[in-house]
């Protein structure tokens, strides 16, 4: 089974940044796509960003050019620098990870973490 862990979130004002941490643990043999999705209240689950095994990067339009997806591969954890935030990128940031563990491919997913822009 696979674990992840995410943390980063909170409160910040407009125009404020925030860098979201998603560590996976568990019985891990590799892992390939890693992506960043949000939902906001009342709102359906939508994808922000996603970062290949080989680190290749592709954003949706409303997070292009102030957000930006890493990973470490050695620490099996995908990061999300949020800058230039504004009140409608206050949503639930959850972590997706495409992972082989114990003989299969799994999609598994964090428990979220909340992120609030307000002044």
């Amino acid at each position: 089974q696979v674990h992840l862990v995410e943390s980063g979130g909170g409160s910040v004002q407009p125009g404020g940044s925030l860098r979201l941490s998603c560590a996976a643990s568990g019985s891990i043999f590799s892992i390939s796509t890693m992506r960043w999705f949000r939902q906001a209240p009342g709102k359906a689950r939508e994808l922000a960003a996603t970062i290949t095994s080989d680190g290749s990067a592709d954003y949706a339009d409303f997070v292009k050019g102030r957000f930006t997806i890493s990973r470490d591969n050695a620490k099996n954890t995908v990061y999300l620098q949020m800058n230039a935030l504004k009140p409608e990128d206050t949503a639930v940031y959850f972590c997706n990870v495409v992972a082989h563990s114990q003989g299969v491919w799994n999609n598994y997913w964090g428990q979220g973490t909340q992120v609030t822009v307000s002044s």
